[in-house]
């Protein structure tokens, strides 16, 4: 295949035409088509290709190449060969094409062949290459164009660690567009401002990532860009209400105890939000030790908020179960492990009765098994526990249980 242009290497004459990007590898067996024919079976694989009929799609891209057509006509053929490709997973037969429809030089489908083929080598970590075109990108298309290239320069540049490089190619890739910009260019900001703002917020610069998405939504309105500048906001949050929480040094003025409770709350809750459930449980315990009996009491409130229904017996067994789970973030999970149990419980009591059973050892042992259903579990011993001390407290005797029970059942 050629691919060179320019005038003939001759001296005198007239310059060689320029070459076609056809390749005899395209001619498939049959009448081959005329280059009339070209647009027509570019617009029938298409269609093909939308609807997933990509190998026939593939088929007529090839047949509209062999028809050597116009520049423009070839180049795209090329690039929806190389899409179709692409989606057929021949990935060396969709970079052939997309090279050749780059080496066409066509104005509007050669950009589009850089493109995808930089972004197909990057996907394979091929990032030299990939870097080599999208510097070549900037000089083929519009303004458009030029942003995606920057943006795939700044991912190269923050892969091979220069910074300086990547904050000028990040900085020209969220350069809002002039006037009234094309689809492509709001795209590549709104695109590239997702990408940078996510990365910043994993470096933890949540007010760089703020400034970055705020950026990208000046030019189009996105979801996923709000959600990261909501997330940077949280991050800043965090910091704010950590420094409230802290527990004041020595000399310093102590915080008010429902500022320092309402802090310590809020950052505990804002921290499990973002997952991190050991630091929640690490807030809620410091406010409960660090800040003095006023704070730990308002703290404590904070932490047993809606425990208790009105009537409820004061200092229950569960609730240091209850404030475990609030202040590790668990409560889902142990409200589930509760109804779990108690489905166990109530099948085990309630088939004797359905079934009618009146001999007394099977409905002991029926018993036996839903009294035994939360042995294993964190709180089932802090069950047992209780039942022996309301029994001591109501027949005077400390041993009316023994210490062992249920194990002896």
């Amino acid at each position: 295949m050629t691919t060179t242009s320019g005038p003939s290497a001759r001296s005198g004459g007239p310059p060689d035409p320029a070459p076609r990007a056809v390749d005899p590898g395209d001619a498939p067996a049959g009448p081959a088509p005329s280059a009339g024919e070209a647009p027509g079976l570019c617009d029938q694989a298409r269609d093909l290709a939308e609807h997933g009929h990509l190998d026939r799609a593939a088929e007529l891209y090839r047949r509209a190449v062999a028809a050597d057509p116009a520049p423009g006509v070839s180049a795209r053929a090329l690039l929806g060969l190389a899409v179709v490709e692409d989606g057929r997973g021949d990935t060396a037969a969709a970079r052939d094409a997309a090279r050749r429809a780059l080496d066409t030089g066509d104005a509007r489908y050669a950009p589009r062949a850089a493109h995808h083929l930089a972004l197909s080598l990057e996907r394979d970590g091929e990032t030299g290459e990939a870097e080599h075109l999208w510097r070549r990108l900037l000089g083929l298309g519009g303004p458009g164009h030029a942003a995606v290239a920057h943006h795939g320069l700044a991912r190269a540049a923050e892969e091979r660690g220069d910074d300086a490089a990547a904050r000028e190619h990040w900085e020209a890739a969220l350069a809002p567009p002039e006037g009234r910009p094309d689809r492509l260019h709001a795209e590549t900001v709104v695109d590239a401002a997702r990408d940078l703002s996510g990365r910043l917020l994993g470096r933890g610069a949540p007010g760089a990532a703020l400034s970055a998405a705020d950026r990208g939504l000046s030019v189009a309105e996105d979801p996923e860009l709000r959600l990261l500048r909501a997330a940077a906001h949280l991050e800043h949050a965090i910091a704010d209400l950590g420094a409230v929480a802290e527990p004041p040094g020595e000399g310093e003025e102590p915080i008010a105890p429902r500022t320092a409770g309402a802090a310590v709350e809020l950052l505990a809750g804002l921290l499990a939000l973002r997952g991190d459930t050991d630091g929640a449980a690490g807030v809620w315990r410091g406010g409960l030790r660090g800040h003095g009996d006023a704070t730990a009491e308002e703290v404590g409130a904070r932490l047993r908020r809606g425990f208790a229904a009105e009537g409820a017996e004061e200092g229950a067994w569960w609730e240091p179960y209850l404030e475990e789970a609030v202040a590790t973030a668990s409560a889902p999970a142990l409200a589930a492990e509760l109804f779990a149990v108690l489905t166990r419980m109530h099948a085990l009591a309630a088939l004797p009765a359905l079934e009618g059973e009146v001999r007394p050892q099977e409905l002991r042992g029926a018993l036996v098994r839903a009294v035994r259903t939360p042995d294993d579990l964190v709180w089932g011993p802090g069950l047992h526990a209780d039942l022996r001390r309301r029994l001591a407290e109501a027949t005077g005797d400390p041993g009316a249980l023994p210490e062992d029970w249920p194990g002896r059942l």
